[in-house]
């Protein structure tokens, strides 16, 4: 029998394992989800903060932002898989590989909600608050519906970035994906050639689509904003709020 590392009866045992592996990519695919969302709402929170008007607002999220993006989110998973048990904190590892991955990449979603919501004109703003737009109906109204188109291929990438950080959780015994496949590679047979070229293609089929969409979209955009390719003619980046502001004003004085 051969004993090389892609030899046939390694892919026939890996292939008689393979729920394992199918069991792993749900969850990875679950945490994934989870992370995402929890990102989201922590990254659309800190965006506003950061473009707020209140000091106080921009420098907690200053904070959030820099203490997350300059410390390696091993050592945060760490940290709250062995830390924490010392304060009387004890989560299972589904929920520490969900909220850390989650809390993490929030703070690079903020970045790209702040870079999206600063790329609409101020003026925009301020002709919103003279119709007697608040500042929040302003946002809900006027700037976040033009910033999404903006940070939609960001936000997709963020999303791919995300999926595969969610093997962080092999390192303490998560179920993912990644520690199934190392956990069979190193009980017994020593396969990790099979076991990391499937774990590799099931990662490529979470995060290609997401990859591609964002290429597609990113493309869309700047056709409609240069008025070439198969979309029709340009239209304006950033639309005025002058033909939308009355019935908007109307329904935010309700």
């Amino acid at each position: 029998m051969s004993s090389g590392p892609f030899a046939l009866w390694r892919w026939g045992r890996l292939f008689k394992d393979f729920p394992g592996f199918l069991e792993g990519f749900r969850i990875t695919l679950l945490v994934s989800i989870l992370a995402l969302l929890l990102a989201l709402i922590l990254g659309i929170i800190f965006g506003l903060f950061s473009t707020s008007n209140k000091k106080i607002l921009r420098a907690i999220a200053r904070v959030y932002v820099e203490f997350f993006q300059n410390t390696p989110l091993v050592v945060q998973v760490f940290f709250v898989y062995n830390a924490l048990p010392y304060v009387g904190i004890t989560l299972d590892v589904f929920s520490i590989g969900m909220l850390c991955v989650g809390i993490y990449h929030g703070a690079y979603v903020s970045e790209v909600v702040r870079a999206g919501i600063s790329s609409i004109a101020r003026g925009q703003m301020e002709a919103a608050k003279s119709q007697g737009f608040s500042y929040l109906q302003a946002m809900r109204w006027i700037i976040l519906p033009q910033t999404l188109t903006i940070v939609l291929p960001p936000l997709a990438n963020q999303a791919v970035n995300l999926i595969k950080n969610t093997s962080v959780m092999a390192l303490v015994a998560g179920g993912d994906l990644m520690y199934r496949a190392d956990s069979w590679a190193s009980n017994g047979t020593l396969s990790y050639g099979p076991a990391y070229i499937i774990t590799g293609v099931m990662y490529f089929i979470l995060c290609f689509p997401l990859v591609s969409w964002a290429r597609r979209h990113e493309l869309r955009i700047k056709n409609r904003d240069t008025g070439t390719g198969p979309i029709g003619p340009a239209v304006p980046a950033k639309p005025g709020i002058a033909a939308s502001t009355d019935s908007m004003h109307q329904e935010a004085a309700l």
